[in-house]
């Protein structure tokens, strides 16, 4: 035996924080097991944990399940490897079908349910179901259950067990579940839950609370159950109305979505920490080019002429072939009438629900902090658009389209650039004094 990879594995197994309802869903006897817990707490791990003892205790099939295979594969199998001490068995993991085999016969398999007939054919012995809000609703009663229903001739007493976990995602077939195992209608169902205020330091939680709105707080942190109002900005209110206008010596925000009618775009500027949406320019059946004649008439009294440029990735359509875009439309506009400017835009579109998230995080925080204020009078399409922008139905982040719905979707470009509530990586643009030829960069 490799002592080297023995003690590797062996420190894997570091102690946890005692918690009273995770050593309950550890030493329960219950079959099915709902895990609704709050982000980052421990759920995950004491599931990996657990279904490796299993493996280890009793030989069997189990797996772990998540909703798409390389979501699975980077969560669980380099751990799962480790906690396991599978660099000491006789047969390597296979990487390719992503199973186990343990000394004793287990076999533990990892399984993508973007496919969920994939969980299906096999004798199971019990498995985790991971992020299971975001699987296909009839996963669970069409693929999942039917399968750990299989009878087995050789265990006829054995039912297979299941942890079902994640975090809520409103009020979806996670919620039911959750409401089932409530319900005590079924006495091998049972519900766990906590907070990750129970685990994580008291200065993460504080972070968090900064940077995410209460809603996305209460159920990333929380594991609570939100329904929808149907508004994608709850929160947007009259604590988020201004009078401010722009200054004649601040630099501008100038955020776009380039949609033919109305060609929408709002402009605004950044005090500190805290973004105000203070203009736009909402135009029928435009194209990008007589936006920037309109910007720079509107401005042209303006003594900052400098401008930070925010919008949809797809707007540089053309450009890698040496091609006009919407983008370099703008700045030839910009740079004919004497304003320096530097572009903002991600590589690739970012998460629909990622960017809600940062804007929810604006308008007020968990901790009750605001840093986006509308002037509902001289951006009255931006406030419409955060007052009255509505989900479609049945969706948790798709949104309605309608007349308001363009300069929603600018300003959530432009706030998801600066203040992402997930981290993103992009290369460094040139210094904006550089910035007057696109060309150059």
């Amino acid at each position: 035996m490799d002592a080297v990879k023995y003690k590797k594995s062996l420190d894997r197994w570091y102690p946890l924080k005692d918690h009273a309802i995770q050593t309950a869903l550890i030493n329960d006897n219950i079959r099915v097991k709902i895990v609704p817990a709050g982000r980052r707490s421990g759920k995950t791990e004491r599931a990996k944990r657990y279904v490796v003892r299993e493996c280890m205790r009793t030989p069997g099939n189990y797996f772990v399940a998540a909703p798409t295979r390389d979501q699975v594969k980077r969560i669980y199998w380099k751990d799962l490897k480790l906690l396991s001490f599978s660099d000491c068995f006789p047969d390597r993991p296979s990487e390719t079908q992503l199973i186990i085999k343990f000394p004793n016969g287990s076999l533990l398999s990892l399984i993508g349910l973007d496919q969920p007939q994939r969980i299906e054919g096999v004798i199971w012995d019990g498995g985790i179901v991971d992020e299971i809000a975001d699987c296909k609703p009839n996963a669970w009663p069409e693929n999942i259950a039917p399968a750990l229903d299989t009878f087995n001739p050789l265990r006829p007493d054995y039912r297979p067990w299941v942890w079902l976990i994640g975090v809520p995602d409103g009020f979806g077939h996670y919620l039911e579940l959750a409401e089932y195992a409530d319900s005590g209608q079924d006495p091998t169902w049972r519900k766990y839950t906590w907070f990750s205020s129970d685990i994580l330091p008291a200065d993460v939680i504080a972070s968090a609370k900064k940077r995410m709105s209460a809603r996305q707080y209460q159920t990333e942190y929380e594991a609570a159950f939100l329904n929808s109002t149907g508004r994608i900005y709850d929160d947007y209110g009259p604590a988020n109305y201004t009078n401010e206008t722009i200054q004649p010596y601040e630099p501008l925000l100038w955020y776009h979505d380039f949609n033919f009618s109305p060609m929408s775009s709002g402009v605004g500027v950044r005090r500190g920490e805290t973004v105000y949406l203070l203009d736009e320019i909402i135009l029928q059946s435009a194209v990008s080019e007589q936006s920037a004649l309109e910007f720079v008439e509107k401005y042209k009294e303006h003594q900052n002429k400098t401008v930070t440029i925010y919008g949809d990735p797809a707007g540089k359509v053309g450009e890698k072939h040496g091609h006009s875009s919407d983008y370099t439309a703008i700045e030839a506009v910009l740079r004919s009438y004497g304003w320096k400017y530097q572009r903002k835009i991600r590589n690739s579109t970012r998460s629909i629900k990622d960017g809600q998230n940062a804007v929810r995080a604006k308008i007020a925080n968990a901790s009750g902090e605001i840093s986006l204020y509308c002037n509902n009078i001289n951006a009255p399409y931006s406030h419409k658009s955060l007052l009255n922008g509505k989900l479609k139905k049945g969706s948790t982040f798709l949104e309605e389209d309608d007349e308001y719905q363009h300069i929603g979707t600018a300003i959530r470009y432009m706030i998801e650039f600066e203040w992402p509530i997930v981290p993103y990586k992009q290369p460094l643009q040139p210094p904006l004094n550089i910035l007057t030829n696109y060309k150059s960069w």
